[in-house]
């Protein structure tokens, strides 16, 4: 719970409305007025109407939301918990994210109480509950991060209350998992606190606050006067918080175990009153690492390769298929959060190999045990050569994840698919083959259709002006396609408009083989008059509708649906010459028919692509999917060295 100018009524509260307060007048030492248990019966109504202007500020909420996922990586299917959750804001802000683990725990049972009410009001799942932070119990799984914000640490008299706390957030937290603390900057509020404000907090009440340091200059100690116009004092109470500066408190998580403490800087708040903001005014976001302990865990057989040189797209060159013809923050992001899923692997050693200009001699000087091939750029970023990475490997007898040169050669003509699927009896939209040198005389004219480029993928060339009713937009876009790529082959495709739908695989046929929970694009919030398709907007453009406004969700397919797209899959995967995951992406028509759209071996990695969101429906981690593609590589690769080798 939050507190930037905390209230409740004194000596008690019942059902969150104060009761009847002892008023004081002038008090010369506020820390003799402290009660040693203040944070009992402070978080009530009034705290809600003196504190409103800043902890239910949305705005803030969520810029607190956004810093805490950055901070810690997390993941939509992370568990989180919510320590001192008081009204549950930043709880349904992280379920409104689409964070599907969220449990919140606070002190007040007013406040818990508001906390479920407001999430049946949204129907949100968030699970709410009553305890003390020092020694509170949740049912089920570790969690992945637990989080205690809004300035709710340092409220106890005693030093070692706190420490308590961190002690048992370490015993909530899972192997790796993350603490996030939001917690006043106790250097800069020592020097800057307010001895004494006041301020209306509406039409009929005001609050006045008086300020000052404890003796022992640890705690600053808190009294709110809250004033009704007509009928006068209302409440007179006190409250305090232990200051912690950012080399103290890092101090404080490495002595009960934590690891990797980083101090992230400064959380800064906004009043919607415009007043003061008391404790909020400078706060500190500082993480750690659960500490380490001893777990027992089913037994794993040892990688095969446990030493990995990950190859990846060179940084240092231009991209053609990103924003701005290079890699953006973005990108660095992305590749970050791999680096962090990857350590969490145990038995791994993990090198990274992303210059392209010194690739081949680096293969060749100094030649990798094993590769995981991340590098979907293509060699030299040329999306034409993504194939040649795999074909280098194999020419210095490099064993390495994902599909061979000739699958992602095949994948990536998408009218060469579109034959091997109609010979397995796998339906395909109708479709028109314009060579380079073919005219536009003899294209059909079934619309609605959609224009993409034979060849690529990162839907390249496909903008939401790739859907055309009519002759006029079609060659429209066929010119502008030819204008902006050259004269390349491009199809002329029936425009299928029903539901959309992923199916991802990971292992290969014969040996582990996992397949993912169907993935149904969701493009219900879109906004009236946009084409419902996923082209290169929805992927590379984070300001666009189609980034922000589509939303990927867990399909529920009738029984027959879900066989064909389990069948079709599977079928493809091994024709195709997949290796170790893929993705294949079908939409239905407007009679319900499925279709293909598309073979994706190898598809994108990023800890927030279409495959990590199938693999957070059964459960899975980022880590947990980088782990089980490294081993049906491996796995795959050691069965083929036990097969002998034919004459």
């Amino acid at each position: 719970m939050a507190t930037a100018n905390v209230t409740c009524a004194k000596p008690g509260s019942t059902n969150g409305q104060p009761v009847a307060p002892r008023t004081l007048g002038p008090v010369p030492d506020l820390e003799r007025h402290l009660p040693s248990d203040w944070w009992r019966t402070l978080f009530n109504s009034l705290y809600l109407k003196t504190d409103g202007d800043v902890v239910e500020n949305a705005e803030n909420t969520r810029r607190e939301v956004d810093t805490v996922i950055q901070a810690a990586l997390l993941e939509p299917n992370d568990r989180i918990l919510d320590l001192c959750c008081g009204q549950g804001r930043h709880s349904l802000e992280f379920a409104r994210r689409g964070f599907r683990c969220v449990t919140g725990v606070d002190r007040s049972r007013y406040l818990i109480r508001l906390a479920r009410k407001r999430a049946r009001a949204e129907g949100l799942t968030v699970s709410f509950h009553e305890g003390d932070a020092r020694r509170c119990r949740i049912k089920g799984p570790p969690f992945h991060c637990v989080t205690i914000l809004g300035n709710s640490f340092g409220y106890f008299e005693q030093k070692s209350d706190d420490e308590a706390v961190l002690r048992n957030v370490a015993r909530l937290l899972a192997a790796n998992g993350i603490l996030v603390l939001d917690v006043a900057n106790g250097a800069w509020l020592r020097d800057h606190f307010e001895p004494r404000s006041w301020e209306w907090i509406d039409q009929n009440h005001f609050v006045c606050r008086e300020r000052s340091l404890s003796k022992a200059g640890e705690r600053i100690v808190s009294r709110e006067v809250i004033v009704h116009a007509e009928r006068g004092v209302i409440a007179d109470q006190f409250y305090a918080e232990r200051l912690y500066t950012a080399d103290q408190l890092s101090d404080l998580l490495e002595r009960v175990g934590y690891q990797l403490v980083r101090v992230h800087g400064a959380m800064h708040a906004d009043s919607s009153r415009g007043q003061d903001l008391g404790m909020m005014a400078h706060r500190l976001v500082i993480t750690g690492q659960a500490p380490k302990r001893t777990v027992t865990k089913p037994a794993r057989s040892a990688p095969s390769h446990p030493k990995v040189t990950v190859l990846l797209g060179d940084p240092s060159l231009p991209d053609t298929v990103k924003v701005g013809g290079k890699f953006n923050a973005e990108d660095f992001d992305t590749i970050e959060r791999l680096k962090q899923g990857l350590a969490e692997l145990e038995g791994y050693e993990f090198s990274y190999l992303d210059n392209h200009q010194n690739l081949l001699k680096a293969l060749v000087t100094n030649t990798p045990s094993f590769v995981f091939n991340l590098c979907d750029e293509g060699y030299r970023n040329d999306p034409f050569m993504e194939l040649h990475v795999p074909a280098i490997l194999e020419m210095l007898n490099v064993p390495y994840t994902g599909a061979g040169p000739a699958c992602l050669g095949l994948c990536y003509n998408k009218s060469m698919v579109r034959g091997i699927a109609e010979s397995l009896e796998v339906p395909v939209p109708m479709e028109s083959y314009l060579g380079t040198d073919d005219t536009t005389a003899t294209l059909p004219a079934t619309f609605p259709a959609i224009v993409k480029p034979n060849y690529g993928d990162s839907s390249i060339g496909i903008t939401k002006d790739a859907v055309v009713r009519d002759t006029a937009e079609l060659l429209n876009y066929i010119d502008w396609v030819r204008a902006t790529y050259g004269r390349i082959p491009i199809l002329v495709q029936e425009f299928l408009s029903g539901a959309e739908y992923s199916i991802g695989i990971i292992g290969n046929p014969g040996l582990s083989y996992k397949v993912l929970p169907p993935l149904l694009v969701d493009y219900s919030g879109l906004e009236t008059g946009l084409p419902q398709i996923l082209g290169y907007e929805s992927k590379w453009h984070p300001d666009s509708p189609y980034w922000t406004q589509i939303r990927y969700v867990e399909a529920s397919p009738d029984e027959e649906l879900q066989r064909q797209l389990y069948d079709y899959s599977n079928a493809l995967f091994e024709r195709c010459g997949c290796r170790d995951y893929a993705r294949f992406d079908y939409r239905t028509d407007a009679n319900g028919r499925l279709k293909l759209l598309e073979v994706n071996p190898n598809p994108g990695w990023c800890w927030d692509g279409k495959f990590n969101l199938m693999a957070a429906f059964e459960g899975l981690r980022y880590a947990d999917v980088l782990r089980l593609i490294l081993e049906a590589a491996q796995e795959r690769i050691s069965a083929q060295a036990a097969v002998p080798a034919t004459a």
